[in-house]
């Protein structure tokens, strides 16, 4: 492992059919971001890994995976997690918090985070930056408008006090923000692969059909979304 590893705060784990094809989330950050196999300390907090300080390692930073679990259950594991983070923006950690992780920090600093009321957000769809989004360290080079994958039921139904809107899709009116200058939440998914997105439709097909959603339209709509994962890479970048 490196000297100065980026803390991967792994809050659950890719469904079990994709995950046996093409590996589980930190494999796929690691592959996106560019990086070597040893450049990330792992600590899978769903199944109660504790965390370490955030000042007592010399972390770069610090990625907070997706889940299949709800912010709104209030699991012990996810409380924890959430206070924590509140320390690690304080030390000054950068953060980057993708779909569970984005929801959890909105929650952890006091926005509001449920079902949304238009149900599932999937597949592969289009989101717009946001004006305030232009120099941004993370968006400020991505295109006014921009494909990115996504697959979750809940949302960011109101932002933390302070926070900066930085993009949106038709369905959900957040999809990324910033809290200070190194903390951001994106509620799309910029480490899946095209293959992981159709898999993960697949493995919800049933669940899609009781929605009136068919699964095969939404797999021959999947795309590639380079804007969306060159977002990982400027964070890379950003941690030096």
């Amino acid at each position: 492992m490196t000297a100065n590893p980026i803390l991967v705060v792994q809050t659950g784990r890719a469904l079990a059919p994709v995950r046996a094809r093409l590996g589980d989330f930190p494999h796929w950050f690691r592959v996106a971001m560019g990086l070597p196999r040893d450049a990330f300390e792992v600590v899978d907090v769903q199944h109660g890994a504790a965390l370490p300080s955030p000042r007592s390692r010399g972390f770069k930073g610090v990625i907070v995976t997706g889940s299949g679990a709800m912010v709104t259950d209030r699991e012990p594991w996810s409380e924890r997690t959430a206070a924590w983070l509140l320390e690690a923006h304080a030390a000054k950690l950068p953060i980057l918090g993708v779909c569970y992780g984005h929801q959890l920090l909105a929650h952890a600093f006091g926005g509001r985070v449920d079902y949304h009321p238009g149900g599932r957000e999937m597949g592969t769809h289009a989101l717009e930056r946001l004006d305030a989004a232009r120099g941004d360290a993370l968006f400020g080079d991505v295109p006014a408008r921009f494909d990115a994958q996504l697959t979750h039921s809940q949302s960011v139904l109101e932002l933390p006090a302070g926070a900066t809107l930085l993009a949106r899709s038709e369905h959900d009116a957040c999809q990324a923000f910033r809290i200070g200058d190194r903390t951001w939440g994106v509620q799309f998914h910029p480490e899946f692969s095209t293959a992981a997105m159709r898999g993960y439709i697949a493995a919800r097909r049933d669940q899609l059909m009781q929605e009136n959603t068919c699964a095969r339209t939404l797999a021959s709509d999947v795309r590639a979304a380079p804007h969306a994962r060159s977002i990982l890479r400027r964070f890379a970048r950003l941690l030096g």
